[in-house]
């Protein structure tokens, strides 16, 4: 593994540009036979070889043909990859366990066309690309997340076997996308504490004949099943109760030191559990979280704000004032793009 390791990091990647977008130069791209090429230089060899023997100069012919078919094929498919501008940004945010998506683009930007283009590395199927002259292509990278924060793509490859398949060509290509990763959910959490200062509010009816929907609470010995959140067991969420009220809403605060946990991550997850639940039931709730806090508000966009303070807090883009560090541009595109999506 470590071989493996120090010889990845002795290939050549090619660097972003002012752009945004990597151009492979010459020295970029890599190549060698494919196993149909190994079988198909076996087989000129041993034409040539038989042929030498026997004096056969149709043979002799025949073999330098091919032999001068195959460095062709090799030039060709060295030339495919020559100049070509690959481009990555991030997708929309998403929940760690969840596939993040990245948006590469490929730019043919010479008269020829590309073909077998494919890009290396993801979780979905590959599959090939063609570009015509001057034109350029958006393929979907799949890559799986397994924690929290801003999952970086730091290279993307791409490879061609054009024109016979018997060399594979491959280059690698450095980005600055960052996608951002909300913590997972857990799948069942303490209701959030009602806000102290305000305690309950006015709030509108949600319909006719119906009492307002407060939100969901830990199922009690004795409460009724008609409230009961069935959807919710399914999921293996374990039991959990609808709260209704009269004409009476809740302020809720998400708040750090109210939830126990054994760590921090564990800890996360319950309080972004709390968020959805809130949200999902149209409550007006803050955060607290150390060093932190949001203010009382409901929406989308405050949805989106407190869980990036979750997926950020103690990475050094959120949390304690002194674990906190500037951020590049490309992370500030990936946050905003992802609040912009999601």
């Amino acid at each position: 593994m470590n071989l493996s390791r120090r010889f990845q990091a002795l290939l050549r990647r090619e660097p972003v540009g002012t752009d945004g977008s990597a151009r492979i130069a010459a020295r970029r791209i890599y190549i060698l036979p494919t196993p149909t090429g190994l079988w198909y230089g076996g087989a000129v060899f041993l034409m040539l070889m038989g042929s030498l023997n026997y004096q056969n100069n149709l043979g002799l012919l025949f073999a330098f043909f091919l032999a001068a078919t195959g460095l062709v094929a090799m030039h060709h498919c060295w030339f495919n990859l020559l100049g070509l501008a690959i481009g990555a940004r991030p997708g929309p945010a998403v929940f760690a366990g969840s596939p993040a998506q990245f948006e590469v683009t490929l730019r043919n930007e010479r008269a020829g066309p590309r073909f077998d283009l494919r890009l290396v590395g993801g979780l979905d199927p590959v599959t090939p690309v063609f570009l015509g002259a001057r034109e350029q292509q958006v393929v979907v990278l799949s890559v799986p997340t397994r924690k929290r924060g801003l999952l970086a793509l730091p290279e993307v490859q791409v490879e061609t076997r054009h024109p016979m398949h018997l060399f594979r060509a491959w280059c690698f290509a450095q980005t600055e996308a960052s996608c951002l990763v909300y913590p997972h959910p857990a799948p069942a959490a303490p209701p959030p504490a009602p806000d102290p200062g305000r305690g309950r509010r006015p709030a509108l009816r949600g319909g006719e004949g119906s009492d307002e929907y407060l939100g969901p609470r830990a199922y009690r010995y004795g409460d009724s099943p008609r409230h009961v959140d069935w959807k919710a067991l399914a999921r293996e969420r374990g039991l959990i109760v609808k709260q209704f009220g009269g004409d009476e809403g809740l302020d809720v605060w998400i708040d750090w030191a109210r939830v126990a946990a054994p760590g921090l991550e564990e800890r996360i997850s319950l309080l972004t559990r709390q968020l959805l639940d809130a949200a999902r039931s149209n409550l007006r709730f803050g955060m607290r979280l150390p060093g932190v806090q949001i203010g009382l508000d409901l929406g989308l966009a405050h949805r989106e704000r407190c869980l990036r303070t979750l997926a950020l807090f103690e990475q050094g883009l959120g949390g304690h004032e002194e674990n906190r560090r500037p951020m590049n541009q490309a992370t500030t595109h990936a946050i905003n793009h992802g609040q912009a999506q999601a």
